[in-house]
């Protein structure tokens, strides 16, 4: 893989521009050691497959030091690698062999929260007079020894955790084993600025900085407001609008600071979890581009599949971003539900010719490329701390983090042990060997997928260029110079439907069809008759 390639402008590309990123969630990716758990020397052994696949980043999940609270996102040693994914020889070989095969390698950093069992949150809470204790978000009670305001957990109920021995309060965004950071305090700062540079030292390749935009709160720790429809005195985070407990002015500081820190080590790259809306998306680029350089967007995640909708949703986007601004977009993750669970597997293969056919980085996350499927876990299984926190809500992350299926032996290949959530019931159906023999199979067009993204600049760095819009058609160009042009054709529904713009005349050839037996060589025009879920990559001969 090349490092950098230049734009019809001349301009150096990073690699993370025209490169594709791969999110492995580590212990459901390989389990080496047959304990049932995934662990760093397991994706060592997978590496030639994610060669083959033509990945050019990996993004791995936390595999640091922690009580696994919330597996791995409760951080105890930032410098350290947790027993059950192996040791720091262990990354290090790791870290290695990815690069000797051309790929990159990007940590997830967690700062805006550490376990409860770090060193510094023992320190801090060991007494009001500890020199950690401004390290973390402590505050006296209100009247009555109720918290200090109405700021909720995503995981449900107050924020905040009342500690007996001080006779405190202190905040927490998530489960009470992952108390915040207090992001202004500069010795807070610093300590992290030392972590990050203790992995970049190592070589690592960048970071994917979990839930950036909860940094830095509100000063006066005001109240949240009531979202419309919400009920006073709720314990659902999603009935408060969280504008006092997340995306402060100040986050954008704390951002640029990394994103100089990365740059002063090379072509790093900084990519930020962000659940905000486009207009507030974009501000983490920073002033002059100097912020994340991937402000994850995560629209195809959360919407419903409905062509009008994305069509706008793509154009809003494309219009946002400011001067310079690279878009980026994502299909799945670790905290949602698989994309052919969400719109069936028919319509993943035009999910997927979406995401590597539009403008932008694309992020696959582990097990798309053969069709996983969001698995049914039993109540009694359930290790998910968010679904534990709401059982009949299924707000599990459990059945999207299952281990992925690589062929037809016992627990299909992850493990000799039983694994840590149980495996897919079709996994003798669906599997990586099995797919990699079948032409038609879901593997095999992701693969012929990226290769065509890979090799033509116009997908890759071309410029975006809507054509048209109906219910159920998306239609746009992608374009590098005149003669190097695309047109992208996508049917979001399983009804047939017809292509034919009224002020758009072209001809070309068809390059690749979500469906099999349609794809081949052959010469189109004017308006296209498509079957229900079908998609086509088109290179276009002529068209004004």
């Amino acid at each position: 893989m090349n490092t950098s390639e230049r734009d019809k402008s001349g301009k150096i590309q990073p690699w993370w521009e025209t490169g594709i990123i791969y999110q492995v969630y580590p212990r459901s990716f390989q389990d080496s050691d047959d304990d049932g758990v995934g662990d760093l020397r397991g994706i060592v052994r997978r590496l030639d497959y994610l060669e083959w696949l033509g990945i050019d980043c990996i993004w791995l999940s936390p595999v640091f030091t922690s009580p696994m609270a919330d597996f791995g996102y409760d951080i105890s040693d930032y410098c350290g690698i947790d027993p059950v994914f192996g040791t720091e020889e262990d990354f290090d070989l790791l870290l290695h062999e990815a690069h000797q095969k051309g790929m990159k390698l990007i940590l997830d950093l967690v700062p805006n929260h550490t376990s409860d069992q770090h060193p510094w949150f023992l320190e801090s809470r060991s007494s009001r007079n500890s020199p950690k204790r401004d390290w973390y978000l402590w505050q006296d009670p209100g009247p009555d020894n109720s918290p200090p305001n109405n700021w909720l957990s995503v995981f449900g109920g107050t924020a905040w955790e009342f500690d007996p021995a001080t006779g405190q309060y202190y905040y927490h965004a998530f489960l009470k084993e992952q108390p915040d950071l207090n992001w202004r305090n500069p010795e807070v700062q610093q300590a992290m600025v030392d972590v990050m540079k203790f992995w970049l030292d190592k070589g690592v390749d960048g970071f994917r900085v979990d839930v950036m935009w909860h940094m830095i709160k509100d000063s006066m720790l005001r109240n949240n407001p009531l979202q419309p429809g919400g009920h006073t005195g709720s314990s659902f985070y999603d009935d408060y609008f969280p504008v006092y407990s997340t995306d402060q002015p100040e986050v954008h500081d704390i951002v640029r600071a990394m994103r100089s820190l990365l740059d002063s080590y090379g072509q790093k790259v900084l990519i930020g979890e962000i659940y905000l809306p486009v207009n507030k998306l974009v501000a983490y680029y920073g002033k002059d581009n100097k912020g994340a350089h991937l402000p994850f967007n995560f629209q195809l995640l959360t919407m419903q599949w409905d062509a009008e909708k994305i069509s706008a949703v793509i154009n809003e986007y494309e219009g946002a971003l400011p001067a310079g601004g690279w878009p980026n977009w994502v299909l799945g993750n670790h905290d949602q539900s698989r994309i052919a669970s969400r719109v069936g597997l028919p319509q993943a293969r035009v999910a997927a010719m979406l995401l590597l056919t539009l403008r932008g980085t694309p992020t696959l996350y582990y097990g798309e490329e053969i069709g996983m499927t969001d698995v049914s876990i039993p109540r009694a299984e359930i290790v998910d701390p968010q679904g534990l926190g709401f059982p009949d809500l299924y707000k599990s992350r459990d059945p999207a983090r299952t281990p992925m299926q690589w062929n037809t032996s016992p627990n299909s290949g992850f493990s000799q042990h039983r694994p840590w959530l149980r495996i897919a019931n079709n996994f003798d159906e669906v599997n990586v060997e099995l797919q990699k023999n079948d032409p038609a199979s879901m593997l095999r067009f992701y693969r012929r997928l990226i290769g065509l993204r890979k090799q033509e600049p116009a997908l890759h760095s071309g410029i975006y260029r809507p054509v048209y819009t109906d219910p159920q058609i998306i239609a746009y160009m992608r374009e590098y110079d005149e003669g190097d042009s695309f047109l992208i054709v996508l049917n979001l529904t399983p009804r047939p439907a017809r292509f034919r713009p009224s002020h758009f005349h072209w001809t070309g050839r068809v390059w690749l069809s979500t469906l099999p037996r349609k794809t081949g060589d052959r010469e189109l025009s004017g308006s296209i008759e498509l079957a229900g879920d079908e998609g086509l990559i088109i290179r276009l001969s002529g068209n004004d």
